[in-house]
């Protein structure tokens, strides 16, 4: 039987270390292929490039494993692989893995979850891996058999159609990791201030700031998996309609 075809991509770059330890993490399971940004595209959200062309280069990491960077987004690198460079969907999408959280809200502007959910978009079980450390240096080999167990049971059962996973790390030694918990998006808000500045002509500019708001810490959500040692994975969905609050607009007077 043929291997299956795995796509691996990022935001953070395609010479992150947490891309480069997930290509070695996967190299055993199937046929690599790696699109990437040519550089850092943190917070993009699922920004896609529209007013300028794309370029794709070949680069040579890995003799093994064919290795495009992108001048794009995370999404567009997920549109071009799969119609330019493999010509084909691949059974499954890596995206990561991530130098920071991206559970809770942090889902809303992730790059990583883009990539992730643009492969859900197009029908590929596809899966998002962050860890919470932002260090050039982070330990990603700590939760290695954990990712690999994840992968292999996507790869083996799929995903329902229109959904993908996010999946966040702790920052902890392998031995203080408690295993892996499926739960839900925890409610938070980043409370944001922009620090208003001059540079040396005088001139203003703003840097954005903000604190995290935590306001739940209920079992059954990613934060509390992730500050009690356990690897968080949310089944997220890229259709956004709020359901349950159909029924009450639909009793608003539009006649009026």
């Amino acid at each position: 039987m043929s291997k299956p075809v795995i796509l691996v991509t990022n935001d953070d770059g395609i010479l992150a270390p947490g891309i480069r330890n997930l290509i070695e993490f996967v190299k055993p399971l199937g046929e690599i292929y790696v699109v990437a940004p040519n550089k850092a595209q943190s917070g993009m959200g699922h920004a896609v490039t529209i007013n300028k062309p794309l370029r794709l280069e070949k680069i040579s990491k890995d003799s093994e494993i064919p290795e495009y960077s992108c001048s794009g987004t995370p999404v567009d690198c997920v549109k071009i692989a799969v119609t330019q460079v493999l010509q084909k969907k691949p059974d499954l999408l890596v995206s990561g893995i991530n130098h920071g959280s991206n559970s809770s809200v942090n889902v809303i502007y992730s790059g990583t979850m883009s990539a992730a959910i643009e492969g859900a978009m197009e029908g590929i079980p596809s899966i998002g891996f962050s860890l919470l450390d932002y260090s050039f240096h982070a330990d990603f080999v700590s939760a290695k058999k954990h990712i690999i167990r994840i992968i292999k049971n996507v790869l083996n059962n799929g995903l329902p159609s229109g959904s993908c996973l996010n999946v966040n790390i702790p920052a902890v030694k392998e031995n203080e990791l408690k295993g892996i918990k499926v739960c839900r998006q925890a409610r938070a808000k980043w409370n944001e201030n922009f620090d208003h500045r001059k540079d040396p002509s005088g001139n203003d500019y703003y840097w954005l700031t903000g604190e995290f708001k935590l306001h739940e810490n209920n079992k059954d959500t990613d934060e509390w998996a992730l500050k009690n040692n356990y690897l968080s994975v949310v089944p997220v969905q890229y259709d956004f309609t709020a359901y349950n609050v159909i029924p009450e607009i639909k009793k608003w007077n539009f006649d009026a």
